[in-house]
């Protein structure tokens, strides 16, 4: 009998825990939505779990870690499923563990506005919970919906709310971890502020995580605005005006013109310009108008974001991407940083030497405090050489590249090896099983020993 058909046969001994096996569900739980990336789509298209397991509660967890232990089978965490690099794909098939049982709001501390949610809780949830104390999320995903708070902390970097509290790993944006080593004696671990931070961003590669506390923010309504700008200068001039207002604001983006026409029809109009995309507290509606006077724009409302059939969150962040390839799957895209201070220069250059192939959606972020811009640049598709060059293009005009292209933690995101991501997996899971393939420096470690 193969490890795989003992650990099946274990499996069913295990209380309080769900196993699947039919080939329908394991392929539909193999997968996020890699296949943004042309280059994921053929890498991960054969990556498909053995059996998926959802526990429920720690004893289970432990149970199967135990095992997997025993036999050296990998397990790759996963939750909604919302990411766009393949974090929770099983390189090596073995076992997916889905999370979607632990999702309770375990405490809220009124002292602090801290609040400990279970790893697998849908961040919809957590914010319904948290508005019964005056309190929301900071940041969100534009898969908020359905994305899990655990599979956020693990594979996200930032998204709505980053304009004012920056990228997850920012100092202040997790408090703390409980999780689940892999060895001999899996067991309920918990961690601080500061020994969460190899967990955090890392792709579930060093813990299974149960649960986090997280700091939360006071609750606003936010309302929705749109300014329709026909320069796109202009445009990247009055973001930064926004940001640097002493306004509330939640997000701020920009979608040239060409973008726009690919977006749902309740939010393109009639008017065919760039739009710069505004999250804003009521209070901050009076100053946004101002600056749009100056520059003879005009604002538009929206209105109340809980009022509205749609959501703004639809055509933002990852959401951009998707609604480009709902109506043409030869769309593609990246992130970046753009250099501060020269993102005109950059955006300028490239265009002179792409055209219309490489089109510009800007978000307005805070990197530890500095306000900045990022890129989510859609691009035609034209082969991997192509993408390579625009790549090292960019770079060379000052972007930092997070590359949405690639399956590795420190590709996708950090963009170097993290030595304290390393020492937390050789402590956690030190025979490296925990979604084998995705920490770069782990297949490195030895320069850490």
């Amino acid at each position: 009998m193969s490890n795989i058909e003992k650990l099946k046969t274990y499996l069913k001994t295990i209380n309080n825990l769900e196993v699947i096996n039919n080939t329908s569900d394991l392929k539909r739980l193999s997968r996020d939505f890699y296949d943004y990336s042309p280059i994921l789509k053929e890498e991960l298209k054969g990556c498909i779990a053995d059996v998926v397991v959802r526990p429920k509660n720690i004893e289970s967890i432990c149970a199967v870690a135990r095992k997997c232990w025993d036999l050296s089978i990998p397990i790759t965490i996963r939750g909604g499923g919302t990411g766009n690099y393949g974090q929770c794909v099983p390189l090596l098939k073995g076992v997916v563990m889905h999370m979607n049982y632990f999702n309770k709001v375990e405490e809220f501390y009124p002292d602090t506005g801290f609040v400990k949610v279970q790893s697998g809780c849908l961040m919809s949830d957590v914010n319904k919970e948290l508005a019964k104390n005056g309190r929301e999320l900071r940041l969100l995903p534009s898969t908020w919906r359905t994305a899990t708070i655990g599979g956020f902390i693990s594979g996200g970097s930032g998204g709505i709310g980053s304009i004012r509290w920056g990228f997850l790993r920012d100092p202040g944006n997790l408090i703390g971890v409980e999780a689940i080593n892999i060895d001999s004696n899996p067991q309920l671990l918990k961690f601080n502020a500061e020994e969460s931070e190899p967990l955090n961003h890392a792709y579930g590669t060093n813990g299974i995580i149960t649960s986090l506390i997280l700091p939360t923010a006071v609750k606003r309504d936010w309302y929705s605005v749109v300014v329709n700008c026909d320069d796109l200068d202009k445009s990247v001039e009055i973001l930064k005006l926004f940001s640097a207002a002493a306004i509330n604001l939640k997000l701020g983006a920009i979608l040239e013109k060409d973008i726009v026409e690919y977006m749902p029809k309740w939010f393109k109009g009639k008017n065919k310009s760039h739009k710069v995309v505004l999250q804003v507290s009521l209070g901050g509606i009076q100053t946004i108008d101002l600056i749009c006077k100056k520059y003879d724009l005009e604002l538009q409302n929206l209105g109340r974001d809980i009022d509205l059939e749609y959501g703004i969150s639809d055509v933002v962040w990852n959401h951009t991407t998707l609604q480009m390839r709902a109506k043409d799957k030869n769309w593609t895209y990246l992130q970046m940083l753009l250099p501060l201070g020269d993102e005109l220069k950059l955006i300028k250059t490239m265009r002179k030497k792409y055209g219309r192939n490489l089109l510009w959606h800007l978000e307005a972020v805070s990197q530890q405090g500095v306000p900045r811009l990022a890129a989510l640049p859609v691009l035609k598709w034209s082969g991997e050489s192509e993408l390579t060059q625009i790549i090292d293009d960019c770079k060379l005009l000052g972007a930092i590249i997070f590359n949405p292209h690639t399956i590795t933690v420190e590709g996708g995101g950090l963009g170097v090896i993290d030595a304290d991501q390393v020492k937390a997996k050789i402590k956690y899971d030190p025979k490296g099983l925990l979604n084998p393939g995705k920490l770069e420096g782990w297949e490195k470690r030895n320069i850490y020993n």
